[in-house]
C-alpha cells in the first residue's frame, strides 16, 4: 500500500525501520544485511532523509549511526502512517483493549526491527484469558490481513524473565 505512494523500496524500509521503533539507531553496512538493500541505495536515501531533518545521526567509533529525529513535526504523523499500514493501530483498537487485565504488549520479530512482515510477533504481560484471546485474534487476523503469533507471561514470569525476554528492537506498544 505505501509503495503506491513511495515508489523507492529503500525508502519505505528505512521508513518502517526508523519510524515504527524510534528507538532503533543502525548503520550503513548493518542497514545493507538487515533490509538486502545495495549500500548505494540505502546510502542516498539515508542522506535524503537526513537533510530533511527526518533522520539525525551521530558517529560510534568509526561509525556513523542514523536514528529518526522525534522532535521533527512529521514524526508522529509517519509513525501513524505506518501504524495503520502494518495494522498494528487495528491490533490495539480492537484487541488489546478487549482482553482483560493485561498490563503491557512489547512488538517483537520483524516488524520491531522496521522489517515489513506478514507475520506480527507479540510478548504479553498480564493475566489473559488465552482461549478468549485467540479467538480475538483470529478475526483480527482477518481483518488486518497478517499472522498474529504471541506469547502470554504473567507480570510475574516477565518480571524474572524480563531480560532474557525482551531483545534490543522489541517495543513496547500498549501499557496500562
Amino acid at each position: 500500500m505505501l509503495d503506491a505512494l513511495i515508489t523507492s523500496k529503500t525508502r519505505i524500509k528505512l521508513l518502517l525501520k526508523f519510524f515504527l521503533n524510534a528507538n532503533n539507531q543502525d548503520y550503513l553496512r548493518n542497514l545493507e544485511s538487515d533490509l538486502g538493500d545495495n549500500t548505494n541505495a540505502i546510502r542516498q536515501e539515508l542522506m535524503k532523509m537526513e537533510e530533511a531533518g527526518l533522520l539525525k545521526s551521530f558517529s560510534k567509533g568509526n561509525r556513523k549511526y542514523f536514528q529518526s529525529n522525534t522532535s521533527h513535526p512529521l514524526f508522529p504523523d509517519i509513525n501513524s502512517i505506518l501504524m495503520k499500514i502494518t495494522g498494528l493501530d487495528d491490533l490495539a483498537k480492537h484487541v488489546l483493549n478487549n482482553v482483560g487485565d493485561l498490563n503491557q504488549v512489547y512488538l517483537s520479530g520483524d516488524l520491531a526491527k522496521g522489517i515489513n512482515s506478514e507475520l506480527i510477533d507479540l510478548i504479553l504481560v498480564g493475566n489473559v484469558n488465552r482461549e478468549y484471546f485467540h479467538n480475538l485474534v483470529v478475526k483480527a487476523e482477518k481483518y488486518i490481513q497478517k499472522k498474529i503469533r504471541f506469547v502470554v507471561f504473567s507480570p510475574e514470569e516477565f518480571e524474572a524473565k524480563q531480560v532474557q525476554l525482551l531483545q534490543q528492537h522489541d517495543l513496547l506498544i500498549w501499557k496500562k
